[in-house]
């Protein structure tokens, strides 16, 4: 558990979102994973399946940004051609953001979805892992007398498991 809280913190370097997000935000997205976290060490295998479940369809900040960049532009340009032209500035100012995030990771929205608590891919694939862990996906590997793991295709199918 503890191993997927350190990787969370040390993915900042990776991942852009992170790195341009306030250290008290990044604190406590980190503190909600790590109460999850303890919650699910003591759940049985049935209750940490549906949380992994939950997972699976959670949007991470940039399906979050996409989805509203587009609802956004769909929104200003119908204004634009309706009401006034003055609505076809919104589409402009959205775009200007998305070209900013594609070119340092940053933006205004992501700002506001971060202190919403959306979070990154790589936030949400550490609490999967730590729950694939909790849940013993990766008990059965066969290892080496080495310990290194000897089937590559067993340890695929674990982790997509």
């Amino acid at each position: 558990m503890i191993s997927a809280l350190n990787w969370t913190k040390n993915v900042a370097s990776e991942d852009r979102v992170r790195a341009h997000t306030r250290p008290e935000i990044n604190e406590k997205i980190d503190k909600e994973l790590e109460q999850r976290l303890r919650f699910y060490a003591t759940q049985d295998e049935k209750t940490i399946s549906e949380r992994i479940e939950q997972l699976d369809r959670e949007w991470d900040i940039e399906r979050v940004l996409h989805a509203n960049a587009a609802s956004f532009s769909v929104l200003g340009l119908g204004l634009g051609a309706t009401v006034s032209r003055k609505w076809f500035l919104l589409p402009f100012i959205v775009s200007a953001f998305l070209l900013r995030h594609a070119i340092d990771g940053s933006c205004p929205p992501i700002l506001m979805l971060r202190k919403l608590g959306v979070r990154t891919r790589h936030e949400i694939e550490a609490e999967r892992h730590a729950l694939k862990m909790l849940r013993g996906d990766f008990n059965q590997l066969s290892r080496d007398k080495d310990g290194s793991i000897r089937d590559a295709e067993e340890l695929a199918h674990a982790v997509k498991a």
